[in-house]
């Protein structure tokens, strides 16, 4: 073991212990058989929780800025900025009240959730909010879960508002309902009978995305044609609910040929489980491998209907996330891994849940009574995954997973035309700053060493995604930028005490990265 010394920022001025290297990892020059079909553009994507839709966005006479700065951050890495589904759990607690004079008026029902509204009104300066990112696509969800006349109504009158707001190239696809599984288990009350099923679901979907389409025959005629027609679905909370998915589909939920994506959601864990820790549930590759394997046995089973396979939802601990592991710079790392591993099974794009004052938001849109607005540590995780993948819109984007001995480690290739581009090195061992206000003891390091195919240049440019420890909430930077809103609005701004621009020689076909515990690094093979 030897000591070493790494350029970042001054506060993270600490001694760091490097373990001896392992023997190298090969690299293949092109994508190798376990790559991944190319991701979709815009792979860093966002869902945003529909009650609080008009905080993230605005309106036209005060659109949220902030909020824009940061999808064109990300736009600007990959060649596209995120796709944002409107949706959620609130989704379907949304009836339609014209007369409303503001976009919103919820009621919070605590002993439902305490996170976001259960009675939930939307009035028509909602879709408003649509018009405030430029060069964005969305999905809006429509209500399935209240099937009485009032939710009809909402669907016969908001429909019209939604295209109207979405003609002219905004839209992604629409949605009808959300997590149909849990209607009739749901512990906020079920809406369904227990006698709910497959063929039940499958018959309502039909006749509600029929209805729409002819609805938008009336309103907006455009956006009936093939090319501008489709839906995310089924929108399932998971692999092993009260639905099964693949039985739907057996049941003829795609009879009408307009499902463009399948989507599923996936949750790592629950926010309030026993034993949910920042180690053993989110910085842990086995986790993650684990959690996500019902869904690529799903989309293996559904494979044979040549239909992308996306979640339309995730993020690492449902329930909104917890205080102290979601809302940490370890969850930053655990979103690097997961969109990572993801992007390797086959997942073809991800949309990162969000909603005003949840703990796991990649940014707090607003001031309110319990957060502060900003950029919270999971951006800078997604803002690594994006510059993993890099301009999608330009080439075909591929990535593949490099084997690592420990479940705290994970690696991975991008490949670019079939050319290998970059690596990302996760080091996911529990590093904290401070432990009970103690002094911050000596940060240990690993070293990782990748045999690299003949034809690369000598040198690798090297980025890091760093913090103080697992446990920071702020002081975040990749490859020495802060997005933070204080800095400016969300923009990226060079920190002067950051060192940035490392470049890493390669020996004997061998480069060898020494990468901090709770940090990340991605090398730009030149």
């Amino acid at each position: 073991m030897r000591l070493w010394s790494i350029s970042i920022p001054m506060t993270y001025a600490i001694t760091v212990l490097a373990s001896g290297c392992s023997e190298p990892i090969a690299i293949s020059s092109n994508a190798p058989a376990n790559s991944s079909a190319p991701v979709l553009e815009a792979f860093v994507s966002f869902s945003i929780e529909l009650a609080f839709f008009p905080d993230f966005a605005g309106n036209l006479s005060a659109p949220n800025v902030f909020s824009n700065n940061l999808l064109n951050n990300l736009g600007n890495l990959t060649g596209t900025k995120p796709y944002i589904r409107v949706g959620g759990n609130t989704q379907d607690y949304a009836l339609y009240n014209a007369s409303l004079s503001v976009a919103t008026n919820g009621t919070y029902n605590l002993s439902r959730s305490a996170d976001y509204p259960t009675t939930l009104f939307i009035g028509p300066s909602f879709f408003e909010s649509y018009a405030t990112w430029p060069n964005t696509l969305f999905s809006h969800g429509f209500n399935l879960g209240n099937n009485q006349s009032i939710g009809q109504e909402t669907l016969l009158a908001t429909v019209p508002l939604a295209c109207k707001a979405l003609e002219n190239g905004k839209l992604y696809n629409w949605e009808l309902g959300n997590e149909p599984d849990l209607y009739s288990t749901s512990s906020q009350g079920p809406v369904r009978l227990p006698t709910w099923n497959e063929s039940l679901y499958v018959s309502e979907w039909l006749n509600g995305t029929r209805t729409i389409k002819g609805l938008l025959a009336e309103a907006c005629p455009n956006m009936t044609a093939p090319e501008n027609y489709g839906y995310l679905a089924p929108s399932f909370a998971g692999t092993n609910n009260h639905l099964n998915a693949v039985i739907t589909w057996h049941d003829g939920l795609d009879v009408d040929k307009d499902i463009r994506l399948i989507s599923s959601h996936n949750y790592i864990g629950g926010a309030t489980q026993p034993g949910v820790t920042l180690q053993g549930t989110l910085m842990n590759h086995s986790s993650t491998v684990a959690s996500i394997a019902p869904q690529l046995n799903e989309s293996r089973l559904l494979a044979n209907y040549s239909i992308p396979f996306i979640l339309g939802e995730t993020n690492s601990l449902y329930n909104e996330g917890a205080p102290g592991l979601s809302n940490a710079f370890g969850a930053a790392l655990w979103g690097l891994d997961f969109n990572l591993w993801c992007a390797s099974q086959g997942i073809r794009r991800t949309h990162m849940h969000m909603g005003t004052d949840y703990r796991y938001a990649s940014w707090q849109p607003i001031n309110t009574n319990k957060t502060t607005r900003g950029t919270k540590p999971p951006y800078y995780g997604n803002i690594a995954v994006a510059a993993m993948m890099g301009n999608i819109t330009a080439a075909n984007v591929s990535v593949s997973s490099i084997r690592q001995s420990s479940i705290y480690d994970a690696s991975y290739a991008t490949y670019v035309n079939d050319k290998l581009a970059r690596i990302a090195v996760i080091n996911m061992r529990e590093y904290n700053y401070t432990t009970n206000g103690s002094a911050p003891s000596a940060r240990p390091s690993s070293s990782y060493s990748f045999s690299l195919p003949a034809g690369y240049g000598s040198q690798v440019a090297v980025q890091r995604l760093i913090a103080n420890g697992s446990d920071a909430i702020s002081g975040i930077t990749f490859d020495g930028y802060s997005y933070s809103y204080e800095l400016n609005n969300g923009k990226p701004v060079l920190l002067k005490n950051v060192t940035r621009g490392e470049i890493l020689g390669i020996w004997g076909g061998v480069v060898t990265v020494d990468v901090p515990d709770s940090s990340a690094a991605i090398l730009n093979i030149k």
